[in-house]
């Protein structure tokens, strides 16, 4: 029963994934005939074509390998460039005849010019308006950021349904009112650990604090917050505490002596001092919020993210050095759609998730992959959406300064100049994906 939840965990998040992968491409696709381009293909994954079907000037498909997709949209590249000239004629099909005479040599103009050739195979006599060169620059902006953004409003969407019934958990709301008192002072070097005949009580527990108790002033202050009320305690050391506390229809005045033992300070900080020290747990629970909850959440998610991609070479080269043992593997350290699918396998495996935070889990991890694919894919680098958004840009900057100041069209940025570049930045990609994959295989991160 085990391995079936873990099979069928892992099967419903890479379906979950390739689905948001094909509504990546049609976020490209439809702006894109919107606005008059010709668009041959679209599919999920690489490799040899597994199903295809022609649906208009379409090709609708699945290839072998899933490992992300695209769509076809013909006329990336304008027909031109530095040290090339370029000859198009048509057959009598109608088809598109490339030819390139090089007026000069080199390892890039022969990428360069591959690449023009290639985008003309796809184009016939009457296709000439409908290439997406010839875009308005707004309108590029809108063909390549509909990809991404689609995977951000399935983010979206997937967090206000999560942050508005279940919570969110990197938010948590720690209330005034107290969940639980220890029965007694244990040396914090010994936790965990059950109370013996030797520990003292706490002072909670001496002065008679209650589960469901609200506390409302400690020493006559009152506070803002726990954080609030646990300084005041911390401060007073082994001195009188009397605590006021809302207790049904009651107020009641509680008196007793905080005791001085060792704690850490914060979260972050393992320093132990000694601090004044009560007793008492408080209750939490996941903040929880709507829309405009979630955008301001998502703001701070973007935030993260934008560090963590400027981060990632390193990480990546960090996770390299733990495949071989150099290190241990960062348990923040990144992960691929297989290392996303092992965690979804545990989740929906384990006997520790109730069936809710199975679902919840499977969920947030969705959502979590699709932020992330939509935040990466708005890299301004080329081979990648923002690569290409960047150009339309800075054409449209270009195409408005010469305007502003009476000077001649300057034309349509070449995107093709920078196609070595693009090749770095995918063999980069491809180096990156193969690493963590290895690496979610060998030394994968657990769920717990």
């Amino acid at each position: 029963m085990t391995a079936l939840l873990y099979t069928v965990g892992v099967v419903t998040f890479v379906v979950a994934i390739l689905v948001s992968i094909g509504l990546h491409e049609f976020g490209h696709l439809v702006p894109a005939k919107k606005f008059g381009c010709k668009v041959p293909q679209w599919f999920i994954g690489f490799g040899p074509t597994v199903w295809s079907k022609q649906i208009g000037e379409t090709e609708y498909g699945v290839k072998a390998i899933p490992l992300g997709g695209y769509v076809k949209i013909v006329g990336m590249l304008p027909p031109g460039a530095e040290g090339l000239v370029e000859e198009t004629t048509y057959d009598e099909d109608g088809e598109a005849v490339h030819k390139v005479r090089r007026s000069n040599t080199g390892l890039f103009t022969q990428l360069i010019s591959d690449a023009r050739a290639a985008e003309w195979e796809y184009v016939k006599q009457h296709d000439t308006d409908r290439l997406f060169y010839r875009l308005a620059w707004w309108k590029k902006v809108i063909v390549m950021a509909g990809g991404p953004m689609v995977n951000i409003a399935i983010a979206f969407s997937l967090f206000v349904l999560l942050f508005a019934t279940y919570g969110n958990p990197r938010d948590e709301v720690v209330e005034p009112t107290v969940a639980s008192v220890p029965a007694c002072v244990i040396p914090v070097e010994e936790l965990p650990r059950d109370c013996t005949a030797s520990d003292p009580a706490t002072p909670a527990s001496e002065a008679g604090i209650q589960p469901g108790d609200e506390i409302l002033s400690f020493n006559g202050q009152p506070f803002r917050d726990w954080d609030s009320f646990q300084s005041l305690i911390r401060a007073n050391a082994d001195g009188d505490a009397v605590i006021e506390v809302q207790r049904g229809d009651e107020r009641l005045t509680l008196t007793t002596n905080t005791t001085v033992t060792l704690r850490q300070t914060s979260v972050e900080d393992q320093t132990l001092t000694e601090v004044g020290f009560l007793g008492v747990q408080p209750e939490t629970h996941f903040a929880t919020g709507g829309p405009i909850y979630t955008a301001i959440q998502m703001e701070t998610m973007a935030v993260e993210t934008v560090k963590a991609l400027g981060q990632l070479p390193v990480k990546v080269y960090e996770v390299g050095r733990a495949i071989v043992g150099l290190q241990e593997r960062d348990p923040e350290s990144p992960v691929s759609i297989v290392g996303g699918g092992r965690f979804a396998g545990e989740a929906a495996s384990s006997e520790a998730f109730p069936l809710t935070e199975k679902i919840v889990t499977l969920l947030f991890l969705i959502a979590s992959f699709n932020f992330f694919i939509g935040m990466f894919n708005f890299v301004p680098l080329l081979p990648l959406d923002g690569g290409h958004i960047a150009g339309a840009l800075y054409e449209g900057l270009k195409r408005g300064a010469a305007r502003l100041l009476g000077r001649p069209d300057p034309g349509h940025v070449d995107v093709a100049r920078l196609l070595p570049v693009a090749y770095v930045v995918g063999l980069a990609m491809l180096v990156m994906g193969v690493v963590l994959i290895v690496a979610d295989i060998v030394v994968p991160l657990r769920l717990s």
